[in-house]
């Protein structure tokens, strides 16, 4: 921790500039066996990792996990496609921080309604769209991480001076981690809302069978 206050933000903020994504036109058109997946996913993801040396990106078991636990939808003759790719990308960004409950909350309505369609508005356009916001979010981040840096360097300035610059990063670690403790109960209070409102509309075509039955015996 001997980094000077200015190298050490201007070193956060530079790894903000670097942040990217794979593009949907980035992924193959063509359907992969495990093997390519798993490789495609590793090299273009992999410097992303905390340990580069060691980290996986994806393995066959953590494939063939998804699957069984219904986030992926299962590949056709041992082949996943694009769409699978996309899929897999979103589990990777979500793994992070969400359970597997819930990522099949946010992922099941989606790969319902999108996955395998072939008119314009399918899950690349869903993708797309998505992450297109990307560029203008660094920026927000960036802005939001240099106010709470100099926050977490204002502080503390009574400390003793051997216990000072530990203190500091200590502080610039709580303001992050409570910063993704609020937004997490706030994706898990969003994602509990979105399954009640996708039971809700699956009753609802019951419901109106039951109604139409009543009235008909009523009759």
């Amino acid at each position: 921790m001997t980094m000077k206050t200015e190298e050490l933000l201007n070193s956060i903020l530079e790894s903000f500039d670097r942040i990217d994504y794979i593009k949907s036109e980035d992924i193959p058109n063509i359907d992969l066996y495990m093997d390519q997946v798993t490789t495609f996913m590793d090299n273009r993801m992999r410097h992303k990792t905390r340990n580069p040396e060691e980290d996986k990106v994806l393995t066959k078991t953590m494939i063939n996990n998804y699957a069984k636990n219904d986030l992926l939808p299962p590949p056709v003759k041992k082949k996943y496609s694009k769409e699978h790719m996309l899929v897999l990308i979103f589990i990777y960004y979500f793994k992070n921080i969400l359970s597997i409950g819930d990522i099949q909350s946010i992922l099941n309505p989606l790969t319902d309604r999108f996955f395998g369609k072939t008119d314009d508005f399918n899950l690349t356009k869903v993708y797309d769209e998505v992450f297109r916001w990307e560029d203008e979010q660094v920026e927000v981040l960036k802005k939001d991480v240099t106010e709470r840096y100099l926050a977490a360097q204002n502080s503390f300035s009574d400390a003793p001076e051997d216990a000072q610059e530990f203190l500091q990063y200590f502080s610039f670690i709580c303001l992050l981690s409570f910063d993704v403790y609020v937004k997490k109960q706030l994706i898990e209070k969003l994602i509990d809302d979105l399954a009640k409102k996708t039971e809700e509309q699956k009753s609802e075509p019951k419901k109106e069978k039951a109604k139409a039955k009543q009235s008909k015996e009523e009759q």
